[in-house]
């Protein structure tokens, strides 16, 4: 069996899941050194995790803090230009970046705590 710093190893500490309300989202900083900050969904046991920058020029998707989506929270919105990407894959749906993505970033789940690559963000 291997201790917890293996499973870990490569791996940055986003929150614990509970901090990301089920159905919600919420907004995290740059890594130090780096440059954009990353943004997390929560549907139930599952996270989709992304680099806050929008495909079409960069900037970061939400107007105040932790606002990623929709009013039904049903899709994540630029507050920019108001395009609209799907939360299961970040693919654009609507709007000038139509057919582009977010960047994905993967997600592991490990007691409770949600981590992701310490590159992430760079």
């Amino acid at each position: 069996m291997r201790d917890g710093g293996d499973l870990t190893r490569g791996l940055r500490l986003l929150c614990r899941l509970e901090e990301i309300p089920d159905g919600g989202a919420r907004g995290f900083p740059a890594p130090p050194g780096g440059f954009t900050g990353l943004f997390a969904i929560r549907r139930g046991g599952r996270v989709f995790a992304y680099v806050n920058s929008c495909p079409h020029i960069g900037l970061p998707l939400e107007p105040v803090p932790d606002r990623f989506l929709d009013r039904k929270r049903e899709m994540i919105v630029c507050s920019a230009h108001g395009a609209r990407f799907r939360v299961e894959d970040g693919e654009c749906v609507s709007g000038p970046c139509m057919g582009d993505a977010l960047e994905a970033v993967p997600v592991t789940l490990l007691e409770g705590a949600v981590y992701v690559p310490e590159d992430a963000g760079r």
